[in-house]
């Protein structure tokens, strides 16, 4: 009997060992969006960041291009946009770059806004990300921390990566959904990149493309009569964190082009039904 509870305790350690040699601990861990990326022929490459931002965002814009630029993969360069209230506002994306704008978009429950095209499945052509000074303005969200928060993600998602987390626990990078507000509000945590963020755009951008997305579009995202990213026009409702934070939607126009949209909300706006379509709730 004891000869038999050895061997099978033998067995199960060589399954564990196995199981650890093949999957090693955290190499499952990921938050690569959909497999989305900028199609490009050599690393490190360069993005340009269109800035349409106003002054007293600059210095959030500047810091995330700069934690960004880390990356072994990526460069990124800052290009002076429009700053006309009405082009900031509309934020459209431009062929090849990413677009960063704020603006009073108005109370419609979202903080951040990261609008992301792709063509033939999963090549980024564009984007933009957006920050709602409605919200920004407020006593609540109106700190250093929260900006620089909200700033970071949005631009990150523009390179294809999803969250490392929506449960609102802080993992120390601007990819989670802590909240830098009320007791937080003077809380450095979850305000940059972490390894964790270089390390999945390393693994996002390992392969190389026979052709670049980089400068060049196939597909016009900007199509639409009135604002490309109105609420109407983002499309069907894929997935949401449980606590109502985070929603992800897709406008699909068939053959492999779509546009994908991370929305990030307010806390408001989760409270008063975290698991409606905030889109309709207020």
């Amino acid at each position: 009997m004891k000869s038999r509870i050895n061997l099978v305790s033998v067995s199960i350690m060589a399954t564990i060992l196995f199981a650890v040699m093949i999957f090693p601990i955290g190499a499952s861990a990921t938050h690569s969006w959909g497999n989305y990326h900028w199609a490009r022929t050599s690393n490190p490459f360069t993005l340009t960041v269109v800035d349409s931002n106003t002054a007293d965002w600059q210095t959030y814009l500047n810091t995330s291009n700069s934690d960004w630029t880390q990356s072994t993969v990526l460069d990124l360069a800052a290009e002076q946009g429009n700053e006309a209230s009405n082009a900031r506002k509309r934020c459209v994306m431009i062929t090849g770059k990413i677009h960063s704008c704020n603006a009073a978009y108005g109370f419609n429950g979202w903080l951040g806004l990261a609008s992301i095209n792709i063509t033939g499945g999963v090549h980024i052509t564009q984007g933009s990300s957006k920050m709602n000074d409605s919200y920004f303005s407020s006593s609540t969200y109106n700190n250093p921390n929260e900006k620089l928060h909200v700033m970071c993600q949005e631009i990150g998602h523009t390179f294809g990566l999803g969250h490392t987390s929506e449960d609102g626990s802080s993992q120390n990078t601007c990819m989670d959904y802590f909240s830098n507000t009320g007791a937080n509000a003077t809380s450095t945590l979850s305000t940059h990149p972490n390894q964790h963020d270089y390390d999945q755009l390393a693994s996002i951008y390992a392969h190389l493309d026979s052709t670049t997305t980089v400068g060049f579009s196939a597909f016009a995202a900007n199509q639409f009569g009135d604002d490309p990213d109105a609420p109407h026009n983002w499309g069907r409702l894929v997935s949401q964190s449980a606590n109502g934070r985070s929603s992800y939607y897709e406008l699909d126009h068939g053959n492999g082009n779509k546009i994908a949209r991370h929305v990030f909300w307010t806390q408001e706006a989760a409270d008063r039904c975290n698991a409606c379509d905030h889109r309709y709730d207020h």
